[in-house]
């Protein structure tokens, strides 16, 4: 640990970043408090310079049967709605110094916390870490002819080896990352948009229905980096919580939009048409740019789920699973394996599966973001210390609230294969109404119901 003078003349203490990450679950003490929260930008940036970004806008008007500037105002929306709600929890980190799901406890008390607990750690450590593993893969085949499953096995031990050593390297790789990346993909997508047909029709347009399954879709992607926010905010210093939320947010709205209306874009260009949907997307760009761009979808996918895994292990470890706590690299490595089956079972039908899976995501996402978000207006200017780690705290009403709003509206709204709920049977126009519904009725649920305050000393 060393002191540095700044630029008014005080001095500072600087930690030495860490080469594997000593700490878990825990709040961070101050005196390990570093890094800047302008860094945010990136960090929320790189994961999202990736192909399954991309598919996103490729789905609002190649599935959902959108033109080009439906499917840009759908997917800015949806974005803008998550990256806001992004930014707002990303603010919380330097006052509190721990994880998101570990900040969850105020909301649902330590029990009842082990619910969103378990859904995150399912989502990122395995969901999310397959659906990315699978676009790296597909990149890797296109650029080397190598098997789909050799590229598998490649990136998948790359992704755990950086998110196994922790918090710093996590934020260092995304950090370089994000220039290569940035730098491709701003040439991708100034050559696609270029290229694009502006005025192509859907051959079945989509109307209302799929403008908000484009919306909910996007906003599903973009909000499944919520339950993360705090994670890469807490080794923050108390004060910059304002500047690190605008960072997340505007690095997670710009990364995602970019991405998302050049994949919409990439529809409309003629001969885009292949097997393989990372060697359809590059199918217009000189040759060797689509090699560099395929280069650059894995390396993005690599960042993506580094974050996954990372996240994934925090919310795991969450769970009280305290004999892990300073093992905490061990679960990484376990949730990657489980990843790389889940990814190798999603290779024959990547496409239709991540449509579904992204929308299962924001059902659950949207009631527990809709009580996370009252229960933090209704506890501002409390000390959460005493409730972030005490066992015996019980919040039942954030359970109840974010229950109510998941069954309420799964059980009536739910548009997926394996069950279509009355609403959209009776009116299949609508689209998929799920994800407004849950938030809607969980928080509404929330701010009626009391909440429990920690117990007077």
């Amino acid at each position: 640990m060393t002191t540095t003078p700044t630029a008014d003349g005080e001095t500072t203490t600087a930690v030495r970043t860490e080469t594997i990450e000593r700490r878990s679950t825990e709040t961070i003490p101050l005196d390990e408090r570093r890094g800047r929260p302008r860094n945010l930008a990136w960090t929320w940036s790189s994961p999202n310079l990736e192909f399954a970004t991309i598919f996103v806008g490729v789905l609002a008007t190649q599935a959902f049967g959108l033109s080009f500037w439906q499917a840009a105002a759908a997917l800015l929306l949806g974005n803008a709605l998550a990256a806001i709600s992004h930014g707002v929890l990303s603010a919380r980190g330097p006052g509190v110094g721990v994880p998101q799901m570990v900040l969850g406890r105020t909301a649902f008390g330590h029990l009842g916390n082990l619910l969103p607990a378990a859904l995150m750690s399912v989502m990122a450590g395995f969901g999310w870490f397959a659906v990315n593993s699978v676009s790296a893969a597909f990149a890797l085949s296109a650029l080397t002819s190598l098997p789909a499953l050799l590229c598998l096995v490649a990136v998948v031990v790359v992704q755990i080896a950086i998110a196994a050593l922790g918090h710093d390297l996590v934020h260092l790789f995304e950090r370089y990352a994000a220039v290569v990346l940035a730098v491709v993909f701003a040439v991708v997508a100034v050559l696609t948009f270029a290229e694009a047909d502006y005025s192509a029709a859907p051959a079945t347009p989509g109307g209302t229905g799929g403008f908000i399954l484009a919306a909910a879709t996007a906003w599903g992607y973009t909000a499944g980096w919520n339950p993360y926010a705090t994670d890469y905010t807490r080794y923050l210093r108390p004060g910059t919580g304002a500047a690190a939320g605008r960072a997340a947010g505007l690095g997670l709205f710009v990364s995602t939009s970019v991405l998302m209306l050049a994949g919409a874009a990439s529809v409309t260009i003629p001969g885009a048409v292949d097997d393989n949907p990372t060697a359809a997307f590059t199918s217009h760009l000189p040759s060797a740019l689509g090699q560099i761009t395929l280069l650059a979808i894995a390396l993005g996918a690599i960042c993506a789920n580094i974050l996954n895994v990372y996240s994934g292990s925090m919310s795991f470890l969450t769970m009280g699973f305290t004999a892990l706590t300073r093992r905490r690299a061990i679960v990484p490595v376990a949730f990657g394996v489980v990843g790389f089956v889940l990814a190798w079972a999603g290779l024959s039908d990547a496409g239709h599966a991540y449509e579904q899976f992204l929308l299962v995501i924001a059902y659950w996402i949207a009631p527990w973001l809709g009580v996370v978000l009252v229960d933090q207006f209704a506890r501002r200017g409390q000390d959460l210390q005493p409730l972030l780690h005490d066992r015996a705290f019980r919040n039942p009403s954030g359970v109840a609230a974010m229950l109510i709003g998941l069954v309420l509206s799964v059980g009536l709204f739910a548009n997926q294969e394996i069950y279509v709920g009355p609403v959209p049977a009776a009116a299949p126009g609508a689209g998929d109404l799920t994800a407004l519904v849950g938030f809607a009725v969980a928080a509404a649920t929330y701010a009626l119901l009391p909440k429990r305050r920690p117990a007077a000393v």
